[in-house]
């Protein structure tokens, strides 16, 4: 089923004007959500890019060079340049697998995870800020939109490492690889 057959249902209702107004929505949004991080990674000569690897890293210590790449969607030469800066820089430290000495597996530093959570901090007063003006229903119905965003076969993928039980588990499986 292609994306358009799958918002011919409910969606299908909504005028065209209206869906340009989500995707601007969207737009200014995302603008916003990544303006804050962005003016603190300046100070650090870092980019987005860097943002990104470092936010996955943190949120889930021990991920393996591949999986981060399958995350990211980007090629290994584009992961290259920004994890060799974090890890140069002292952000980001990678170790072999205990398993498979082939692996590489990615750990925030101390120095990581402050600055990982000083660029989340703007963004999780953001979060909290919009659910609350959306509503106390309004969680539930928002996860379900981003995760319809998503294209269908990345999905699985993407709700095993962001649903609340999953992110707990990470957490209890701290500095074991993901």
């Amino acid at each position: 089923m292609t994306m358009t057959e799958e918002t011919e249902g409910s969606a299908a209702g909504l005028a065209e004007a209206n869906l340009h107004a989500f995707a601007e929505l969207l737009f200014f949004a995302y603008r916003d959500f990544t303006g804050d991080p962005d003016a603190i990674l300046k100070d650090f000569g870092f980019g987005r890019a860097h943002h990104r690897v470092l936010h996955f890293v943190n949120r889930h210590s021990g991920l393996r060079v591949a999986d981060l790449l399958d995350i990211l969607n980007i090629t290994k030469q584009s992961l290259s340049r920004v994890l060799k800066q974090l890890i140069d820089q002292g952000y980001i430290t990678q170790k072999a697998g205990a398993a498979d000495r082939r692996q590489r597996l990615l750990y925030p530093t101390d120095r990581g995870k402050a600055l990982a959570k000083r660029l989340a901090a703007p963004q999780l007063v953001r979060l909290r800020a919009a659910l609350a003006a959306a509503g106390p229903e309004a969680e539930t119905a928002i996860r379900r939109f981003l995760e319809a965003m998503i294209n269908a076969e990345d999905r699985p993928k993407v709700s095993a490492i962001t649903t609340p039980a999953a992110l707990q588990a990470d957490r209890n499986d701290e500095g074991k690889p993901s």
